[in-house]
């Protein structure tokens, strides 16, 4: 009799580093080696490969999305790849590498769960290793996964690899990483990336694929205080079914915690109390809703709940304020304007924020805090904002979900700013 096999979950991850790090060969490695490609793709990137005189398949054109890219050979959009194994599924964010690109690796990490830090065996830690291993860490990545890659180009050296690991611990231990691993790996030969190779037989760890079935995903971690913005209140409009005359369901996405038919809920900013009555995914009753799930909750009392609202439990209340300090990441070419009134969206909810302060910004090469008037692109800097109503927030470091906010300039309502709340 054959078992089924256990369901891990869901893993976010992304890869990044510095330039030619070998980011996007690794990630087309992976779905190569582990059957996730369509013959047809094959066949297209076997041709190009071709055309271009070179004897082996380019593994990295399966995340070379825009012409641009190809043409340069260079990542500078966010690349996403999705594939499965028999126990996961798998979301790959491949994260540009050239420092003008910055913003656009802190879109990619804001949602990964475990991010793989690409370093040359040749280059070593580069400062673009440590600028990406900064902001995984500022946003929160749990889990950080240094790759040595190019061992073939180094020998196979374990004296290398080892080298790379103490550079690589002594800037770790500035920032106060815990969690890392390191492991060296063949990203165009395909040594213990799925297969294990013989050339690393010195290596006693797991292999990538081993890693990243057995690495937590984000719906592992129910212990977070439960937090439900609102998005939508549902209300039926159908008249030939009058048990739908006095549905009234609330809708959105458990961003953290859980939920089960029963409970008390408080809701934000009434600060009103009822029971669930009734729990609804898809039309299917639920007893207990969980993180990232996007369900409808019915009440037993009528209370007046819009969108931007937000259900809570009364045990384990958000901060309630009208003054936001964060630590922000400036995405707009234009500068940040101190004159200028923002919209602030967090969650379900908008607020209309001016510029209270900007304490710092800090130079991701040295970590160096330095006094600013103003922000450009790519600058990461703590900012205060004046909010014109109160948001209900959690600190970035214990809830993602809920620590997290974007910028939007009113006039084009494009996002210009990224924040996570101190």
């Amino acid at each position: 009799m054959t078992h089924p096999l256990e369901d891990h979950g869901l893993l976010r991850l992304l890869t990044c580093g510095s330039v030619d790090d070998g980011k996007s060969t690794l990630i087309g490695r992976l779905l190569f080696d582990s059957k996730a490609i369509l013959a047809d793709t094959l066949h297209a990137i076997t041709k190009t490969s071709q055309r271009r005189g070179m004897q082996e398949v380019d593994l990295s054109l399966l995340t070379d999305g825009l012409q641009a890219e190809r043409e340069q050979g260079i990542i500078i959009d966010v690349a996403y790849r999705y594939f499965s194994t028999g126990t996961r599924k798998f979301i790959i964010a491949d994260a540009p590498g050239h420092e003008q690109y910055t913003r656009n690796m802190v879109t990619a990490a804001s949602t990964a769960n475990l991010a793989i830090i690409l370093v040359d065996a040749r280059k070593g830690v580069l400062t673009q290793t440590r600028r990406h291993s900064y902001l995984a860490h500022l946003l929160g990545i749990p889990h950080l996964l240094v790759a040595v890659n190019k061992m073939d180009l180094v020998d196979y050296s374990q004296a290398r690899f080892e080298e790379i690991q103490r550079d690589y611990l002594d800037f770790a231990e500035q920032l106060g990483i815990r969690d890392v691993q390191f492991m060296p790996l063949s990203a165009l030969n395909g040594d213990m990336v799925v297969e294990r190779g013989d050339k690393l037989d010195w290596y006693q760890g797991q292999t990538l694929m081993d890693i990243l079935e057995t690495t937590p995903s984000a719906q592992k971690r129910h212990a977070a205080a439960f937090r439900f913005p609102v998005q939508y209140v549902c209300r039926p409009q159908d008249a030939s079914n009058p048990q739908l005359h006095d549905y009234r369901g609330f809708m959105g996405r458990v961003e953290s915690g859980s939920l089960s038919v029963g409970e008390r809920v408080t809701v934000l900013p009434s600060g009103l109390s009822s029971t669930v009555k009734a729990l609804e995914l898809g039309g299917t009753p639920l007893t207990t809703a969980e993180t990232e799930q996007s369900v409808t909750v019915l009440l037993a009392d009528e209370i007046d709940i819009s969108r931007g609202d937000m259900l809570v439990k009364a045990t384990d209340l958000p901060t309630q304020t009208k003054q936001l300090n964060a630590t922000v990441c400036w995405l707009a070419e234009s500068p940040l304007d101190r004159a200028r009134t923002y919209l602030i969206r967090h969650t379900t909810r908008d607020t209309k924020a001016k510029v209270a302060d900007i304490a710092w910004r800090v130079d991701v090469n040295t970590l160096d805090k330095q006094p600013v008037n103003q922000l450009a692109m790519n600058d990461i800097a703590n900012v205060t904002f004046k909010l014109a109503q109160p948001l209900f927030v959690d600190a970035y470091a214990d809830n993602r979900g809920t620590g997290a906010f974007i910028v939007i300039d009113e006039s084009t309502n494009n996002t210009v700013g990224a924040g996570m709340v101190g």
